[in-house]
């Protein structure tokens, strides 16, 4: 069974389908076993079509999103009409993380989305056992965002996680005194900031160069706590 590692965010658009890209393309590159899916997507497939970009021979589109809406609202919204239960959802992963050394799942929204009747992407994380990454953005109001979400992981028994703080453009004041403060008030929690990567970074040329560029950030992901000896010892192929 692989390890499985969850990347969810503070909010949506804050570069989960990025980061969960980057870290398929450089732990593959690196002889890992990896897959990454985003079982939910909600308005357009666009998230999954970039992972699945990088794993068309392995997955199925279908396989990457197994559920998807038509409208962009929260998959668990009465308006979707498609219920879909918390079984179901984990029955897909544990298939697909029966097939690799390392499965990435890119989440929906941040931790309270719901997902289903009485479910969210936290109860989601809960019943998995995985490895939690947060993607926020490093900027005005990231303390607020920041936090909740650790409240919220951390009600759920997840002490440990890291935080990817993703650099804006044209960065704010704030930006120079997030981390510090971050790391300060969250002192179980490891953070990793990702530079600023364009506008083009969604787009899966864009993703390999990066992967490229950003190695040794990326290696912080799989160094350090209980991920190290899985990609020493299990994750490498062959």
């Amino acid at each position: 069974m692989a390890r499985l590692i969850f990347i969810t965010g503070t909010d949506t658009g804050v570069g989960k389908t990025v980061l969960t890209a980057l870290l398929l393309c450089h732990w593959r590159a690196q002889g890992c076993d990896a897959l990454a899916i985003k079982p939910f997507c909600s308005g357009s497939r666009s998230d999954a079509l970039l992972l699945h970009r990088f794993e068309k021979n392995l997955l199925t589109l279908d396989e990457v999103n197994p559920f998807f809406f038509d409208q962009p609202i929260a998959p668990g919204a009465a308006e979707a009409k498609k219920e879909v239960p918390l079984d179901k959802v984990l029955v897909k992963i544990q298939a697909l993380a029966a097939r690799c050394g390392v499965l990435l799942i890119e989440g929906a929204g941040g931790l309270l989305v719901p997902l289903g009747r009485n479910y969210t992407v936290a109860d989601l994380i809960s019943h998995l056992g995985c490895t939690t990454v947060v993607v926020s953005r490093n900027s005005l109001g990231t303390l607020n965002h920041t936090l909740l979400t650790a409240k919220a992981l951390q009600s759920i028994g997840i002490q440990q996680f890291t935080v990817a703080l993703m650099e804006d453009k044209k960065p704010d004041i704030s930006a120079r005194t997030n981390p510090a403060l971050l790391r300060k008030m969250i002192p179980s929690a490891r953070l990793i900031s990702i530079p600023h990567l364009g506008s083009g970074a969604s787009n899966w040329r864009a993703v390999k160069k990066n992967a490229l560029f950003l190695k040794k950030t990326l290696a912080q992901f799989s160094s350090g706590d209980s991920l190290s000896p899985f990609f020493q010892e299990k994750g490498r192929k062959g």
